[in-house]
C-alpha cells in the first residue's frame, strides 16, 4: 500500500481553507486570496474552490467572491457558467444591495458564455422597486453593449433607458443619462448611422426631464447631465437663454469638475443669445467661480489655468479685472507659473500694465531659470502688443541687462529684437547696450538676435564690420541658425555699405559654399552670390524688403478649432488644446487590438513604401538635370506609377501580406517594367556642369549672353563643377564685383 506524499504550498493551504467546515475560516481564507491576487499572485487554479462560497448570506464575503469572479471570469469562462444560478438567485434577493451587486458583477464578467443569461436579471432590475437597483441596472445596459450592441436593441434595453429619463429619482436619471451618453458615443465609434435607434438624440421634453433633475443629482451625475445639455441643440435664443438661466447656479458647485461642466454649457448656448445685456450679465457670473478654482491644489489649478486660457480667448472679457488673482505665488509648481505668466499677459491692457511689469521684473530674479525666461519673454510679448507700454518694458528690460546675469541678459537680447521688429527706429540708442554685452552670449537663439539687429542697423553701428567679422571668424563652428543670421547680416552690411565691406562678404560666401555641412546656408550662399553678381538692385530689393511690424495673435488656435475645443472644456482636449481624435482613438478597442491594428499598419505602409520605391526607380528623374525634360506621355511618374504597379499579382502579394517571398516579388515588379520608360534600370544622363549652375541653366533669367564669358566664369563653383586647374584670379575674386 502506498502512502501518497502531502501536498505543499500556499495554494494548497488556502484551498484547503476555503473547504473548510467553519465558516470564519473560509472567509478568511478567500481575503488571504484576494489579497494574493491583489499583489498579482496566479491564484486562478482557486476558482473552483471559491465558487462554492459564493452562496452565503454575509454580504462582504459575497463581495469578496465576486471580486474574485470579475478578476478571472476571463481566463475561466467554462467555470463562470456555474456562478449563473447564484447570480440569477441573488437579483432575487430581499436585500437591494445584493440585488444591485449582483446585476453589477455580471455586467463586469466581460465573458460571451454569460451574457445571454443576464437579459432577464436586466429586465427585471430596471423595473425595480428600488432607485439603487435601477441605477445600477442603468450602467450595466452600457456595459452590455459594449460587449453585443445587438442584444440591447433586441430585448428593447434601449427604450427602457429612454422611459428612465423621466425617473423619481434624480440619481437614477444621471445614471440613466450616462449609459444613454456611452451609447451614443460607441454608437458614433462604430460608424451607425443618424437614423440608428443607438443615438440619443435629446428633445425639449426630455431637456425639460435634466433641467429638473440637475440640481438634485450628485456631483458626477450633474457632470453627466451637463455633458448632455452642452450636446443639446436649442430651437431659438429664447431656449437659450432658458437653458443658461438654469445651469448659472451650478457655478456655486464645489466640485471643479461640475463649474467647468456648466461653463461649457453656458459658452456653447451663449453663441445664439444675441440680447448684449444678457451676454454681460453670463460673462459677469462666469468670472467668480473661475478665480475659485486657482484656490485648489496645483493639479486643480493647472487644468483651470488651461481652461482659463482657451476661454479667454474666446472671450476676452471674462476676467479682464481680475489679473491680480494670477501673480505667482512662492510655493506654485513650474507648471502653474508658465500658465499663469501666459494667462497674464493675455489679460494686460494699459490699466494694469505697470502692476504686470512690476511682478514680472519680480520674477525675472527668481532662481528658476525656465520661469526667469518665461518672465522676460512675457515682459517683450506685453510691449509688442500694448504701444504706450513699449518704452516702459524697454527700462526694465534694461535693467535687467545690467544685472549681468547671463541667462537674463541672452533672454533680453532676443526679447528686443522682437521690440525692434515691432518698433522699427524706435529704440536704437539701446543697441550699443546691447553689442557691449556679446561676450555675454553662448546661446544660438541669442547669437542670431544680436546679429540680426547689427544687420538690420548697419547703417547706424559704425563698427559693424568688426562685430560681425567676430562671427565670421568662427563661422564653422556656429549652429546652423548663427550661421544663416550671419550671411544675411553681412550681405546687408554690404547692400547698404559696399565699399567697406568687399572683403567680409566675399569671405562669408567662400566659407559658406565651400567648408559649411548644412545644405540651408549653403543653399543661401549660392542664391546671395548670384543675385548679388547678377542684379545688385534685386538683391537690395530682396534682402533689404521692408518687414511688415510683428504682432501677438489673439488666439493661439484656428478660430474654427477654438470653437470645437470649447465644446469640449472639462476634458482632455480642452487641456492639451488639441481636438481629441488627435490623441485617442475612435471607438472602443482593447490594448490587444490597438496593438496588432498598429502592426498589421506598419505592414502595410512598408509594403507601400516599397512599391514606392519601385516606381521611383522605373520612373527615375534626375534631380541635378535643370532642363525641361517631359515625363513620356501617357506613362505615370513618382508615387503615381504605383497605381499601375498595385495591379501586378506580385505587388498584390506584397499589400495583402500573403507573399512567401517579399524579395522576390520586389524584384520582379523591378524586372518587370516597362522597357519604353526610360530603359528601366539604366540610369539617366548627369547634365550638373555647363548647364547646371556654372552655366545658371533655368536660373539664369536673364539672356544667354547677359553676363559674357566673365560673367559665367564668376559664378560660384561647385563640388560636381570645380576645376582643379583654376587660375588663382579666379578664386581670389569670384564675385566679379571688386
Amino acid at each position: 500500500m502506498s502512502i501518497r506524499a502531502p501536498r505543499k504550498g500556499e495554494n494548497y493551504e488556502l484551498s484547503v481553507d476555503l473547504n473548510s467546515e467553519y465558516r470564519e475560516k473560509r472567509k478568511d481564507a478567500i481575503k488571504r486570496t484576494i489579497a494574493s491576487m491583489t499583489v498579482g499572485k496566479d491564484v486562478s487554479g482557486l476558482f473552483p474552490d471559491v465558487l462554492k462560497n459564493m452562496q452565503t448570506d454575509d454580504l462582504e464575503q459575497k463581495k469578496l467572491v465576486y471580486l474574485y469572479l470579475m478578476n478571472y471570469a476571463k481566463t475561466q469562462p467554462e467555470l463562470v457558467i456555474l456562478a449563473v444560478n447564484t447570480f440569477v438567485k441573488d437579483t432575487d434577493d430581499p436585500n437591494p444591495l445584493v440585488r444591485a451587486l449582483a446585476i453589477r458583477t455580471m455586467g463586469c464578467l466581460r465573458a460571451e458564455k454569460i451574457i445571454d443569461y443576464l437579459c432577464d436579471p436586466l429586465q427585471k432590475c430596471l423595473k425595480d422597486e428600488n432607485p439603487y437597483v435601477r441605477k445600477t441596472a442603468a450602467l450595466c445596459v452600457a456595459k452590455l453593449y459594449d460587449l453585443k450592441p445587438d442584444l440591447v436593441l433586441d430585448n428593447g434595453f434601449l427604450d427602457q433607458l429612454l422611459e428612465m429619463i423621466a425617473d423619481s429619482n434624480p440619481m437614477v436619471v444621471a445614471n440613466t443619462v450616462a449609459a444613454l451618453t456611452d451609447i451614443h458615443v460607441s454608437a458614433i465609434g462604430s460608424g451607425a448611422s443618424s437614423e440608428d435607434s443607438g443615438y440619443f438624440t435629446i428633445t425639449t421634453s426630455i431637456l425639460n426631464k435634466l433641467l429638473i433633475a440637475l440640481n438634485e443629482c450628485s456631483e458626477w451625475g450633474r457632470v453627466a447631465i451637463l455633458n448632455a445639455l452642452a450636446r443639446y441643440q436649442a430651437h431659438d435664443e429664447k431656449e437659450s437663454e432658458h437653458i443658461c438661466e438654469r445651469v448659472v447656479p451650478q457655478f456655486q458647485h464645489a466640485n471643479g469638475a461640475v463649474v467647468l461642466a456648466a461653463v461649457k454649457v453656458i459658452m456653447i448656448h451663449m453663441r445664439k443669445v444675441h440680447r448684449e445685456e444678457m451676454t454681460r450679465q453670463l460673462v459677469r457670473k462666469m468670472a467668480p467661480p473661475l478665480v475659485t478654482l486657482l484656490s485648489s491644489p496645483p493639479e486643480v489649478q493647472w487644468v483651470a489655468l488651461r481652461n482659463i486660457n482657451l476661454l479667454l480667448q474666446k472671450r476676452p472679457d471674462i476676467l479682464q479685472n481680475e489679473m491680480r488673482v494670477f501673480f505667482c505665488k512662492y510655493n506654485d509648481p513650474l507648471y502653474v507659473k508658465v500658465e499663469k505668466v501666459d494667462i497674464m499677459v493675455r489679460l494686460a491692457s494699459e490699466n494694469n500694465v505697470d502692476a504686470l511689469l512690476s511682478e514680472l521684473k519680480e520674477y525675472a530674479s527668481e532662481v528658476d531659470v525656465d520661469f526667469v525666461r518665461k518672465s522676460i519673454k512675457a515682459i517683450g510679448q506685453t510691449a509688442v502688443k500694448i504701444d504706450a507700454a513699449a518704452e516702459r518694458c524697454v527700462n526694465v528690460l534694461l535693467e535687467l541687462i545690467n544685472t549681468r546675469v547671463s541667462y537674463v541678459v541672452q533672454e533680453a537680447v532676443v526679447v528686443m529684437k522682437d521690440i525692434f521688429r515691432k518698433y522699427p527706429k524706435t529704440y536704437e540708442g539701446v543697441i550699443p547696450i546691447l553689442c557691449s554685452n556679446l561676450d555675454e552670449l553662448d546661446e544660438p537663439e541669442a547669437k542670431a538676435s544680436l546679429i540680426w539687429i547689427i544687420g538690420e542697423y548697419a547703417n547706424t553701428i559704425d563698427n559693424a564690420a568688426d562685430l560681425l567679422g567676430i562671427f565670421v571668424d568662427s563661422f564653422t563652428e556656429e549652429a546652423y541658425p548663427v550661421q544663416l543670421q550671419t550671411l544675411t547680416a553681412v550681405v546687408k552690411l554690404f547692400l547698404i555699405k559696399p565699399d567697406s565691406s568687399q572683403a567680409i562678404v566675399q569671405r562669408i560666401l567662400n566659407t559658406a559654399t565651400k567648408d559649411c555641412d548644412s545644405p540651408d546656408v549653403r543653399d543661401r550662399a549660392y542664391i546671395y552670390w548670384r543675385l548679388l553678381s547678377m542684379d545688385p538692385a534685386a538683391a537690395k530689393a530682396v534682402v533689404l524688403a521692408h518687414r511688415p511690424p510683428i504682432s501677438i495673435p489673439r488666439t493661439t488656435v484656428a478660430p474654427s478649432l477654438l470653437e470645437e475645443l470649447l465644446g469640449e472644456v472639462g476634458t482632455l482636449a480642452s487641456v492639451y488644446h488639441k481636438p481629441s481624435e488627435t490623441f485617442i482613438g475612435k471607438g472602443r478597442i482593447g490594448a490587444d487590438a490597438v496593438r496588432n491594428r498598429a502592426e498589421l499598419g506598419d505592414d502595410q505602409l512598408s509594403a507601400q513604401k516599397a512599391l514606392q520605391t519601385v516606381a521611383a526607380g522605373q520612373q527615375a528623374e534626375n534631380l541635378l538635370d535643370f532642363d525641361d525634360a517631359s515625363t513620356i506621355e501617357g506613362q505615370p511618374s513618382g508615387l503615381a506609377a504605383t497605381g499601375i504597379l498595385s495591379q501586378t499579382p506580385a505587388a498584390a502579394n506584397i499589400i495583402a501580406g500573403t507573399s512567401t517571398n517579399p524579395l522576390d516579388d520586389l524584384v520582379s515588379i523591378f524586372g518587370g517594367g516597362d522597357s519604353g520608360s526610360s530603359g528601366g534600370l539604366a540610369p539617366a544622363p548627369m547634365s550638373f556642369g555647363g548647364g547646371g549652375f556654372g552655366g545658371m541653366g533655368q536660373f539664369g533669367a536673364g539672356a544667354p549672353g547677359a553676363l559674357g564669358t566673365a560673367g559665367l566664369s564668376n559664378m560660384p563653383p561647385t563640388p560636381a563643377t570645380a576645376k582643379p586647374n583654376m587660375h588663382p584670379e579666379q578664386q581670389e575674386d569670384l564675385l566679379g564685383l571688386f
